[in-house]
């Protein structure tokens, strides 16, 4: 009896070295890692890729002509009290010249 008990403690003994040293291998650390090191961020998504669109040999090309919008009336004497004094008006000069140049 005395030595079916070893054989069993010895099997037992065995069994649990085993099982209990699997668990220990997952948490080796590769070398120069820490334990507190974050995993990466997932890998951004592919980008997009889109076919242009090519144009048939017959179709005539579409242009949107739209014209510009004039600029305010302020907008317009700035501009021309600008003019005026890179031209070298003087203040009286250049308020009739700004004048005359924002209503055309």
């Amino acid at each position: 009896m005395n030595r079916m008990f070893r054989l069993h403690t010895c099997l037992a003994l065995i069994a649990l070295l085993t099982l209990g040293a699997a668990p220990v291998f997952a948490q080796l650390l590769p070398p120069g890692s820490s334990a507190l090191t974050v995993p990466p961020p997932p890998a951004p998504p592919p980008p997009k890729i889109e076919v242009p669109v090519v144009p048939k040999m017959d179709d005539l090309p579409r242009q949107n002509y739209v014209p510009q919008s004039r600029p305010s009336f302020s907008d317009r004497i700035t501009t021309c009290l600008q003019d005026g004094a890179a031209a070298g008006l003087g203040p009286n000069d250049r308020a009739a010249y700004s004048r005359a140049c924002a209503n055309r």
